[in-house]
């Protein structure tokens, strides 16, 4: 996995700054009020801070951005950043401005002279979270095995130690972030679903317990649906178990993830421009990894099982065919009439199995679905769709919360119309009028009525050409963070 950059908290020592090499920032608020560090540097620069805090330049930027000052006079740092921040910032606001130091940095050591400044924890973060960089298949100095990793991260604080102890588990979600953004990004001729279960099979480390279902379990299931996904493709299916029992006796809250490791679209071949890019097409299965990292790392007090469908969509003279008929473990039957939307197949089955061996609290699935949520939504919100307003509104004020976008979208009987097959119970997809409300609706075929449930359609999250905020172009690890606070806030906030 690649490795969060390395973060040092300690004491401040003022007489350090001059001698600090690579880029050294302080923190400014808009009234440009100089703390004692900033004086200091001030004076180091002969009142380069403060000609450049009083500067039209400065007055335009907003909270979160950066005022570059190049090769300072009197230091040897090569950058001085002063980073605009107000003394109380929103979370966004404090996590972009992490962001936008570690941008700026580049392989470069940061040092950050935060003072005492609130919402610390959620600046590191940001900056943590943007040092990410996929090298593992570059060549030449400094890339793949000989990468150096991210740039160290320095921050001087007047209480170090309870600086450290509050990042601690914002430090496991950079983990956690990092995973998924490794699985996400690897190419399917290294991520095969025999290589991701291998890869998850190394949270036993973290106390996990993994368990992994091979095609002839899977037969004995009845995951009849799932298998004929499968079928076309030399690597085999599979259905990874991943159970953390960090609670009580409570019956654990479900995570349920498609893991596409490739998407052809199988029979229903997909257009050759821009099918590189269904390498991100497991993204559901590599969030629910994540966020399992994650748990386990802060030893989570909840119990957590996530479950994943892995499988590759391939032609093949094996392959299914659009017009075939195919069963369901719960028993239902399906016409399939897109062999391209399979990943409604894959998580049906993965969904009841869960269902029935754990009789969760609630379920979340996470899918790269549907394009149609991106016609919908585009890459800046992720589809919710659910059974339970309760369930819901927790999701959304958790995405909220860590700024992460998400918004609901409506489910309802009439769609089901869409879904009527002449030969089956039903068919797999339902034109293209709702296609992310139908996708929603046929998977809510296969969640108990009394099973509180949400379905995250992550298909314009994922992966972003051109990175966010937080992140690189590629993968984004969306999902990891939001589901970390939706179990803080339903498992970990209660009283004792």
């Amino acid at each position: 996995m690649t490795a969060p950059a390395t973060v040092t908290f300690v004491a401040t020592d003022l007489d350090a700054l001059a001698t600090t090499e690579g880029v050294v920032a302080c923190i400014i608020p808009e009234n440009g009020t100089l703390s004692p560090e900033a004086r200091r540097l001030n004076r180091l620069t002969k009142g380069a801070v403060k000609r450049a805090v009083e500067s039209a330049a400065f007055e335009k930027l907003s909270d979160g951005d950066v005022l570059e000052l190049g090769f300072p006079a009197g230091m040897e740092a090569s950058t001085l950043a002063i980073l605009r921040l107000d003394r109380r910032p929103d979370a966004d606001k404090a996590l972009a401005g992490g962001a936008t130091l570690a941008k700026l940095c580049g392989t470069r050591p940061l040092t950050l002279l935060a003072g005492s400044q609130r919402l610390l924890t959620d600046i590191v973060l940001g900056a943590t979270l943007r040092s990410y960089d996929f090298t593992d298949h570059k060549t030449g100095e400094g890339k793949g095995d000989d990468a150096p990793g991210a740039a160290p991260i320095t921050i001087t604080t007047p209480k170090p130690d309870e600086a450290e102890a509050a990042f601690a588990d914002a430090s496991a979600v950079a983990e956690g972030v990092f995973l998924t953004r490794d699985l996400v990004n690897e190419p399917a001729n290294v991520l095969t679903t025999t290589e991701f279960a291998t890869r998850l099979e190394a949270l036993r480390d973290l106390g996990v317990d993994v368990e992994v279902l091979e095609e002839a379990d899977l037969e004995k299931l009845g995951m009849r649906t799932l298998l004929a996904v499968g079928v076309g493709s030399e690597s085999p299916s599979k259905v990874v178990v991943m159970q953390w029992k960090g609670g009580g006796d409570e019956a654990p809250f479900a995570l349920i993830g498609k893991g596409v490791v490739f998407d052809t679209g199988g029979i229903s071949i997909k257009p050759a421009a821009g099918m590189e890019d269904m390498t991100m097409d497991m993204g559901g299965a590599g969030t629910v990894a994540g966020a399992m990292h994650t748990l386990a790392k802060r030893k989570a007090r909840a119990n957590v099982v996530g479950l994943v469908g892995l499988v590759e969509n391939m032609p093949d003279g094996r392959a299914q065919r659009p017009g075939d008929v195919v069963r369901s473990m719960k028993g239902d039957t399906v016409e399939v009439i897109n062999t391209d939307a399979e990943g409604r197949l894959v998580l049906c089955d993965v969904m009841w199995y869960a269902q029935d061996r754990f009789a969760p609290s609630a379920m979340v699935d996470l899918a790269t679905l549907t394009g149609a949520i991106i016609i919908g939504l585009g890459h800046e919100n992720a589809g919710v769709f659910s059974n339970d307003d309760k369930l819901a509104d927790a999701f959304l004020k958790a995405a909220r919360t860590t700024g992460e976008g998400a918004w609901r979208m409506p489910l309802g009987k009439a769609y089901d119309k869409q879904l009527k097959s002449r030969v089956a119970d039903m068919k797999n997809v339902g034109g293209r009028p709702a296609g992310s409300i139908t996708a929603a609706q046929f998977l809510q075929r296969f969640v108990k009525d009394d099973t509180p449930w949400i379905h995250l359609d992550i298909a314009g999250v994922a992966s972003v050409k051109g990175g966010t905020t937080l992140s690189p172009d590629g993968a984004t690890g969306w999902g990891v963070r939001a589901l970390d606070q939706l179990v803080r806030d339903r498992f970990e906030s209660r009283d004792g």
